[in-house]
């Protein structure tokens, strides 16, 4: 599998291209009526499927298999993360983050945010780009920017983290897990927590956890805690693009 495109409209033994793939199939990749199309929905199954009819501004592929994706890990990873003031760190966090494996991502605003509005339909192209690039099935689950007292009171994840610049000592993340278990974990801006924020976290079952000792910026922080998450457990062999 080289080239992965992605649709969201699957029905009676086809797949529907949206405008976008449709124009990067045909006008850059030069694809033709009767070429094999590898496709996934973004839901965890690929594709296998030949590209049938093309317009200006669709195509359409009848499906011939259908397969599940492996399941690279028993739990999910929420990462709930304040989103940078440069947006472009974070829109790299979103895209590094797709490749190594999450789960749902929910920008959160907090007291001492830098950035209070993000635009989602960019942040979700960035998402649907890195899935196809690394070859993923699953489409992560984009939220909307949300409170963090809002956030904390609503987790419903049976394993809770929150990271924050403590002064006193708190265990590593990856010392806490327990395997498997559903996973957030909450990063705050560059300014970090407030301490009121920090409070209504630990009250509502989060466990405060370091990422180790050095002062990491917020999108190298959230980078960090996905990757571990994601070596907690052994993984096949990545590939290399």
């Amino acid at each position: 599998m080289n080239q992965l495109f992605y649709s969201q409209q699957i029905e009676n033994g086809f797949a529907h291209l949206d405008e976008e793939e449709s124009r990067h199939l045909l006008a850059v990749l030069r694809q033709k009526v009767g070429d094999p199309l590898q496709i996934t929905d973004g839901k965890g199954f690929y594709y296998e499927t030949e590209l049938s009819e093309t317009g200006k501004k669709y195509a359409l592929a009848r499906i011939i298999s259908k397969k599940a994706a492996i399941s690279e890990r028993p739990f999910n990873i929420h990462l709930a993360i304040a989103p940078t003031k440069q947006i472009e760190r974070f829109e790299w966090l979103l895209e590094k983050a797709t490749e190594i494996g999450v789960d749902e991502i929910t920008p959160l605003w907090c007291k001492r945010s830098e950035r209070e509005t993000i635009r989602h339909d960019r942040l979700e192209k960035i998402l649907v780009s890195a899935m196809k690039q690394s070859l993923r099935a699953t489409l992560p689950k984009l939220h909307e920017l949300t409170r963090f007292q809002t956030f904390a009171k609503s987790a419903s994840e049976s394993c809770k983290r929150i990271a924050w610049c403590s002064d006193e000592p708190l265990p590593h993340l990856a010392t806490t897990i327990a395997i498997p278990q559903n996973i957030v974990i909450a990063i705050g801006p560059e300014g970090d927590f407030s301490p009121d924020e920090i409070k209504t976290a630990l009250e509502n079952g989060f466990l405060g956890v370091s990422l180790g000792a050095a002062r990491l910026r917020t999108e190298t922080a959230g980078l960090l805690a996905v990757t571990a998450l994601n070596l907690s457990i052994p993984n096949k062999p990545g590939q290399i693009s």
